[in-house]
């Protein structure tokens, strides 16, 4: 189900992968997130992505204009994995909740894998 919007002038209505690739972008931005992680269902290797790519980690489920985020991240070795969750829930709801008007009602993080960064 997509986000929808009516105003005086029209209905607008913005596509799942829209809201996964906001998302995603944001949550890169993030202090402790190396980048989004996809899941190879075959083999079960966790592989983190390009820059181009980060809509495959992210699953958005639209219901009732309220928007739920799955957020597959890769951490930096060395962080707090709650720190960098709690910073990375606030930036991600408040920057996609900006960019739609729509609310975030619950962001679930899932941490596939961790990083040593030079």
């Amino acid at each position: 189900m997509k986000g929808h919007m009516n105003t005086q002038i029209g209905e607008v209505s913005i596509d799942n992968d829209v809201l996964a690739k906001y998302a995603g972008s944001s949550a890169v931005e993030c202090f402790g997130v190396v980048g989004m992680a996809s899941i190879s269902v075959k083999d079960g290797l966790v592989k983190l992505l390009r820059r181009e790519s980060l809509s495959h980690g992210v699953n958005i489920t639209v219901d009732n204009n309220k928007i739920i985020i799955d957020l597959h991240i890769i951490v930096s070795y060395g962080v707090s994995i709650s720190a960098v969750a709690e910073n990375l829930i606030s930036n991600v709801k408040y920057k996609v909740e900006e960019f739609t008007g729509m609310e975030v009602v619950k962001i679930n993080i899932f941490v596939e894998g961790v990083r040593v960064i030079d």
